[in-house]
């Protein structure tokens, strides 16, 4: 075997943990506040402990771990600071992505798409089938940036996704919010639809800006009653 098949062995190894967890952590299947160790998910996956360390290590710098001293990797807890910080940063880039898409001569094709999802969304959540209703909700926002032509802003929306989408698992249980979001999307696009940069740009802002005060209210409620 050559040194180039066993690198590409041991990147095939880490591909595939990595892959494993971030799908437990963004599903919710692995909570906030689970602690994550190697020894069960190296027989759970039949793999050595090196390409899973590796992943840990490699979620833990995208944010989507937390290692704790002494006590290893660790699922982070989003308090309220945390998730206004992170919608204070997705709030620029969306708003920038949507004013971006805006000013497009070519948009039919893009706005046919978000008016596609949104109706999925709709269909989703009248049949209680939230975890679909949050898939199509990244989807939503990741079609306007990845036709905003800013290639460094999809980049920045990449690394944030993983916490944004941690913050989603949690804002799509706060009482009325998923029918609100719905309704938000559909100023968006009407925006959009019309061309106009300053009403994208002002309807999702509002959009982010109500998502983030609402999960960090709920948060906070959640919290206080324990």
């Amino acid at each position: 075997m050559t040194a180039s098949t066993q690198t590409d062995r041991r990147n095939s190894y880490v591909e595939i943990a990595y892959e494993h967890l971030r799908d437990l952590i963004l599903t919710g299947e692995l909570a906030p506040g689970n602690r994550v160790t190697v020894q069960p998910l190296t027989e759970i996956l039949k793999l050595s402990p090196t390409p899973i360390r590796t992943a840990l290590a490699a979620l833990e710098r995208q944010g989507l771990l937390e290692i704790h001293e002494h006590r290893g990797y660790f699922v982070p807890k989003l308090g309220r600071k945390d998730i206004l910080e992170i919608y204070e940063i997705r709030e620029v880039i969306d708003s920038v992505a949507s004013r971006r898409v805006a000013q497009l001569d070519e948009r039919t094709d893009i706005i046919a798409r978000l008016e596609s999802l949104l109706q999925q969304q709709r269909k989703a959540v009248a049949a209680g089938d939230i975890a679909t209703y949050r898939d199509l909700d990244v989807t939503f926002h990741r079609t306007i940036w990845e036709n905003s032509g800013n290639h460094r802003l999809l980049s920045l929306a990449d690394n944030l996704l993983g916490q944004v989408r941690i913050g989603n698992n949690v804002s799509s249980r706060v009482p009325g919010r998923v029918q609100i979001a719905i309704e938000e999307h559909a100023s968006i696009i009407a925006a959009l639809a019309r061309g106009s940069a300053e009403d994208a740009e002002s309807a999702t802002r509002r959009h982010v800006r109500e998502a983030a005060h609402a999960l960090a209210d709920y948060l906070t409620e959640q919290n206080s009653a324990r």
